[in-house]
């Protein structure tokens, strides 16, 4: 069991004068309030009383006004029915600036397949319209659906803007993803609009996708249009002829607050995608709330979060537009150059606020990269796997007391974060600050009582949120997977699948997905512990633990840096760190050199698979290969096991 509170070393304090030169500090003042704890007991007991006053400190513009915010009688999960009776539309919103400010950047456009570009508010406002009266003209009404295969570009961005203001359906999968994770997912929705690319670089490589892209539109059913982007120059230019000519006026469809945004998937690996349906409502209040009030972004903020069209981080990264802040957006490989390079990225497009996968901060602080001096930059996120006490102490390192680093742990399944910083709360390196304004996060046991301080539990979540989906696509009317996904568990309650621990002054930390549970004798350990260790030795570039049935055996297995040997005595240092640094429970059985570890396209370790094959199941039938970035990886696994 772990301390009450770990002694992990504070990296950032607030400001002196947070409450005055904070987005959340003036919000908390304005409700009567001087620290963050007191405000977050608040936004959770009093849900109608804070959603209220964060709808109205930041700006929501109802085409009709709700009726009220969350009756009582239908503060039930799930089912809650939020502001009902109103109507609005989030790209309103993501286009408000471009009355006020039409010529201050919108969004700057880093590439490694085309030279950097940027759009003002108004050049962004006028290309969603041109866009837009397009689709309209191809018969896109509201309720339909428009998805994109497709890179983290202008045009992509765009072209959700332009259905969205339409009141149509979005959803986009990266182009990395191969036919059939595509088809998988898309083929659920039936879009009658497809946007594809020609193809695009990854580093030294040129990618034609026109193939995939030909066979994914010929296999969907009720695809009516494809739109072609020739991004990488070698195909048909179906993308011009849309934004050309003077810009017809841009009407927004007035929806209802839960009328479909999008549909996002999961990562798919334990089965086919599953379709998270978000609101138009709930998305825009969620994401005014945490990128204003925790990320404290605004107009003449730049926030450049690292991501594909196919990570919900996308879509968290697009909503800086509701804040008014510029965007950045970037395509390509990350570490193509040096990992140095997208620090580089950080510092040329001016970013403030800046946000990445925690692997690729842990491969930074493993080469010891240097970074370049970031004037503007205040805030580090990071996401997609704990960030570890070595990698937050590396940053603040190099980065100095003014930079927050900002650990964020959520989900697609809320395109949100229940557990982050803010600007009222120090950060200990290895830790979150705590739950997130608006979120009831509990860590339970198995009998669902709430866990002490210290005491390892799911996490839970205990009161309804906006941006909890609206459903899954085409599910029955009782929501019967919708229910069996979340609240098989805990009846009424959210189990989210993954291990927490809180301490006694609220911060937390995210130890690894409850379904990939290593049980000692007894003990629950979570995943990310093991990492931390065993990866911050030189001789390892990633690793990953599992617990096999057969024998009652935890295995671990490591990729080894380039020139590296697993002999024994590698293996000893190995066990000899687990049990100094953690437990004798940790100690691995066996620890087997792998020549990949596989992992999700949005960079998640893939243990739940890979403990599966290991206790007898096939790969093909335990993850949906579209998935993974290395497939291949799988079938070693399943070699392995039988040898």
């Amino acid at each position: 069991m772990s301390s009450a509170h770990q002694s992990g070393e504070v990296i950032w304090h607030p400001r002196v004068d947070a409450l005055d030169a904070t987005r959340m500090g003036r919000f908390a003042v304005r409700q009567g309030f001087s620290n963050y704890r007191d405000l977050h007991e608040w936004s959770v007991r009093d849900l109608p009383g804070f959603w209220h006053a964060v709808v109205t400190d930041l700006g929501v513009k109802w085409r009709d006004r709700p009726m009220a915010v969350l009756p009582d009688e239908q503060r039930t999960m799930p089912g809650a029915n939020w502001f009902p009776g109103s109507t609005l539309n989030y790209a309103e919103h993501a286009l408000a600036r471009a009355e006020v400010a039409p010529h201050e950047t919108a969004v700057i456009s880093r590439s490694q397949t085309r030279p950097a570009t940027r759009l003002t508010w108004r050049q962004l406002h006028d290309d969603v319209a041109r866009v837009a009266a397009h689709l309209r003209l191809r018969g896109v009404q509201p309720g339909d659906r428009v998805a994109a295969y497709a890179p983290n570009i202008a045009e992509t961005l765009i072209a959700f803007l332009a259905a969205a203001s339409i009141g149509a359906v979005w959803s986009s999968c990266a182009p990395e993803f191969g036919e059939r994770g595509v088809f998988d997912r898309l083929v659920q929705i039936r879009p009658k609009v497809l946007l594809t690319i020609d193809g695009y670089r990854y580093g030294d490589r040129s990618i034609d996708r026109r193939a995939v892209a030909d066979n994914i539109a010929s296999t969907l059913p009720d695809l009516q249009h494809v739109i072609a982007i020739p991004y990488l120059g070698v195909g048909e230019d179906g993308w011009s002829p849309l934004t050309t000519g003077a810009a017809p006026p841009l009407p927004f469809a007035s929806v209802a607050f839960d009328h479909p945004l999008y549909v996002l998937f999961s990562s798919g690996t334990t089965g086919i995608p599953k379709p998270i349906v978000h609101g138009h409502g709930g998305i825009l209040v969620e994401h005014l709330k945490a990128l204003s009030l925790h990320h404290d972004l605004g107009p003449g903020e730049r926030f450049f979060w690292f991501t594909t069209t196919g990570w919900m981080m996308w879509n968290y990264l697009v909503s800086g537009l509701v804040t008014g802040s510029s965007i950045v957006l970037f395509d390509g490989d990350p570490g193509h150059g040096g990992l140095d390079q997208l620090w580089k990225a950080v510092d040329d497009t001016e970013a403030t606020v800046f946000g990445v996968g925690a692997p690729f901060i842990a491969a930074c602080a493993k080469q010891e990269i240097d970074l370049p001096q970031h004037e503007r930059l205040r805030q580090v996120g990071s996401t997609g796997a704990p960030l570890t006490e070595t990698s937050a102490q590396w940053l603040h390192d190099r980065m100095g007391a003014s930079v927050q680093i900002n650990s964020i742990s959520g989900g697609t399944d809320v395109c949100t974060a229940f557990v982050g910083a803010n600007p009222l709360s120090e950060v200990r390196a290895g830790e979150i600050s705590g739950a997130m304004l608006g979120c009831a996060v509990e860590a339970f046991a198995d009998d669902g009582r709430i866990c002490a301080p210290g005491e390892l539990g799911e996490l839970v979540i205990t009161e309804p949120m906006p941006s909890m989906p609206v459903g899954f696509w085409a599910d029955d009317l009782q929501r019967s997977r919708y229910r069996a996904a979340y609240y098989s568990r805990f009846p009424g309650v959210w189990a989210h699948g993954d291990w927490i621990t809180f301490f006694d002054d609220g911060s937390c930390e995210i130890t690894g997905r409850s379904d990939a549970t290593l049980n000692r004798g007894g003990v629950r350990l979570g995943t990310a512990d093991f990492y931390d260790v065993v990866e911050s030795l030189p001789e390892i570039d990633d690793s990953l633990v599992v617990h096999v049935q057969e024998g009652d055996r935890l295995l671990l297995f490591v990729k080894l840096h380039s020139g590296s040997a697993l002999d024994e005595g590698l293996r000893r240092r190995i066990t000899s760190r687990l049990r100094s640094d953690l437990s004798p429970r940790h100690a691995p059985d066996e620890i087997v050199a792998a020549p990949a570890l596989p992992r999700t396209l949005s960079g998640k370790k893939l243990e739940v698979p890979v403990k599966r094959i290991l206790n007898g199941e096939s790969a093909a039938v335990v993850t949906n290969l579209g998935s993974v970035t290395d497939p291949e990886g799988l079938d070693w696994f399943e070699r392995w096991r039988s040898t």
